[in-house]
């Protein structure tokens, strides 16, 4: 049972490293792994371990394939239920994230917050090598990947190589 007073959750179950608090013991027993480094889960296939049953759950789908998620539109499945909902958003037009400065919507909650970059001119990653800076992990990433002249995406019909999927 969930205890509501006036809109505000009682949550009852306090972390004594770090006083945050759950409204559900099982919550707060899997919180306790971030402190005690603790990892019960374990995948057979790869011995990758996770604190949380559902995360492992979702980890042993990579090595089976399933993809139990389906949408009832084109038909292209998933991995995880979360996936298919931002999924859905594609067909419906639903964009409920919108930014507070200039009001563009966006159907991802990761992409207001890439986009909000744009407006403080953060730049939080950086390259190593020559301090160029980006908004984004992944275009550091793919940056990364010309100095080192990487080019691990190969096209299927010729011997061509690239560095970045975009250009395949």
């Amino acid at each position: 049972m969930r205890l509501k007073f006036s809109n505000v959750r009682v949550r009852p179950y306090c972390c004594e490293v770090c006083s945050k608090t759950f409204t559900h013991k099982c919550t707060l027993i899997a919180h306790k792994r971030v402190h005690s480094g603790e990892r019960p889960y374990c995948c057979d296939v790869c011995s990758k371990t996770f604190t949380l049953k559902s995360t492992h759950t979702k980890h042993k789908r990579l090595h089976t394939g399933e993809r139990p998620y389906c949408c009832d539109v084109c038909c292209k499945t998933f991995t995880q239920n979360g996936a298919l909902t931002t999924h859905i958003r594609l067909h419906s037009g639903e964009r409920p994230y919108s930014c507070d400065v200039c009001s563009k919507t966006f159907p991802q909650k990761n992409a207001l917050i890439t986009h909000k970059l744009s407006h403080s001119g953060e730049r939080p990653y950086c390259c190593d090598l020559c301090s160029k800076t980006f908004t984004q992990k992944c275009n550091l990433i793919a940056h990364k990947s010309l100095h080192g002249g990487v080019r691990p995406y190969c096209c299927d019909i010729g011997s061509k190589t690239f560095n970045l999927k975009g250009n395949l």
